[in-house]
């Protein structure tokens, strides 16, 4: 009987023991965190986690503060939820696509929505890392209210401090070196980029006339590997729509019409799109592409999945003619 008291008295401590490392384990995964937590400067886009409710309550509200040095912010509405977002000045002024900006979207917030504590969400904001520096951090303080509470994540670390210590860690970001240096990109196109089997490179957009409300973009993707993969479409913050289109010649016409289901980039090969060819049309463009300055746009892959690119843009003679789509 003695030897099972002894056994219980080791039993129970264990079991205490197990159980806060098992506590433990749960909270420090289900901080509110960025889905991607380091970027270069340039485009990004941020896709806040919510992981759960407030002590088991369902989330009605997400608010996302946006740090100085994110600009040209452009949230995502969600099915379901409503909207808003307040504007203010931004400590400096920031060159934004070749002009000069001095204000924007300083915060955004989804309301009227219903997040049960036994599921999670993403609510997402696209814009630009502007002059900001390699080894910085920047934070998305965010808060997320219940009906009878509400969750703040908006702590920062002190100097050295491990962010995961922290009760509720604000979001954040890490600067990475930038990809190439300005004059690399005004001289010639992007940088290689790499997603699997895939690189991309020679990116570039063309520039626009004034009030035209179409523009073309141009790249090559080649495929290393042993089968073949499928660009199935594009998206960017500054167009209405991003298709893939040809031209060919009917009747002595030059005839431009978009892909039907994707472009497929063969396996040891490699596809230009070029001017005169396939290329990426941008649809309704929120502004006329400037010299100097840069276009966002994510490329979806069938097998290598969703790649971001920054395209440098450039004023080239030649190429279609745009101007009446």
């Amino acid at each position: 009987m003695r030897k099972d008291t002894n056994m219980h008295r080791l039993i129970l401590p264990f079991a205490a023991a197990c159980a806060l490392t098992a506590i433990s384990i749960v909270t420090a995964h289900a901080h509110a965190s960025l889905e991607k937590s380091q970027a270069a400067p340039g485009s990004y886009k941020a896709v806040l986690k919510v992981p759960h409710g407030c002590d088991g309550q369902a989330t009605h509200t997400v608010r996302i503060d946006l740090p100085e040095g994110f600009i040209g912010a452009k949230p995502m509405p969600k099915a379901g939820w409503t909207l808003s977002v307040e504007k203010g000045d931004y400590a400096k002024p920031y060159k934004l696509h070749g002009d000069e900006v001095t204000s924007g979207i300083r915060s955004v917030t989804w309301t009227d929505g219903n997040l049960p504590d036994e599921f999670y969400d993403e609510f997402v904001v696209s814009g630009t890392l502007a002059d900001v520096a390699e080894g910085q951090t920047l934070y998305f303080k965010a808060r997320q209210v219940c009906d009878k509470g509400e969750v703040a994540w908006d702590q920062e670390p002190a100097e050295g401090q491990d962010p995961h210590s922290l009760d509720h860690p604000a979001p954040s970001l890490t600067i990475l070196a930038a990809h190439g240096d300005t004059h690399a990109h005004h001289a010639g196109a992007s940088d290689t980029v790499k997603a699997g089997e895939l690189e991309i490179k020679g990116a570039w957009a063309r520039a626009m006339l004034p009030g035209q409300p179409t523009g073309g973009a141009y790249l090559t993707i080649t495929n290393s590997g042993a089968a073949a993969d499928r660009l199935l479409g594009a998206t960017s913050p500054n167009a209405g729509k991003v298709e893939i289109h040809s031209m060919s010649m009917k009747d002595n016409v030059m005839v431009m019409r978009p892909i039907e289901g994707g472009l497929e980039i063969p396996a040891g090969a490699s596809v230009e799109l070029k001017s005169g060819g396939e290329h990426l049309m941008f649809m309704n463009v929120t502004q006329p592409f400037k010299e100097g300055a840069s276009v966002p746009v994510t490329l979806e892959f069938e097998k290598a999945g969703k790649v971001d690119l920054s395209l440098p843009v450039q004023a080239k003679a030649g190429g279609e003619d745009h101007s009446s789509h």
